[in-house]
């Protein structure tokens, strides 16, 4: 995944903080700075450019420590409420939970959770679900981001 940056150390910065990142070689590209980012097996793409970010296109990055990544947004003030009803955490009746967040250049990133019942009983108090805004039906409660073991 690659994303833009307004200001390329600010940004790594951010994703080095807050997911434990880690800065690896990048090639040097002619009229554009790049920094690489690893966080287990996935890589993030910085880009330095003068322009804005899009407002709701975003990417999901899965994480170790939810609870962590959680408290740690909600401390640097970057909890967002771009998900539908305002909501910037919200868990699925099959499980899972997202929350969005933005980095320091507006790019919109959701953060996801495979299993609400493995978070902290405090954090879980704090996480709505999507059935107390929009009740899900027949299908939509077995949705998942997360395919079958098998098929991962």
């Amino acid at each position: 995944m690659s994303v833009h940056a307004n200001d390329l150390e600010a940004s790594t910065r951010f994703y080095e903080e807050l997911f434990g990142m880690e800065r690896i070689a990048a090639p040097n590209f002619p009229e554009v700075n790049v920094v690489w980012l690893r966080l287990g097996a996935q890589q993030l793409h910085l880009f330095e450019r003068d322009v804005d970010a899009p407002a709701a296109h975003h990417f999901g990055l899965d994480v170790e420590d939810f609870a962590g990544v959680y408290r740690k947004a909600k401390e640097l003030g970057v909890l967002d409420t771009y998900a539908p009803q305002g909501r910037s955490i919200r868990s699925h009746p099959a499980g899972w939970v997202q929350m969005y967040i933005r980095d320091p250049s507006g790019n919109l990133v959701e953060v996801d959770c495979p299993d609400v019942t493995s978070l902290p009983d405090d954090l879980r108090a704090e996480i709505p679900s999507l059935d107390d805004d929009q009740l899900q039906v027949g299908d939509e409660r077995t949705a998942t981001l997360y395919p079958p073991r098998a098929a991962r």
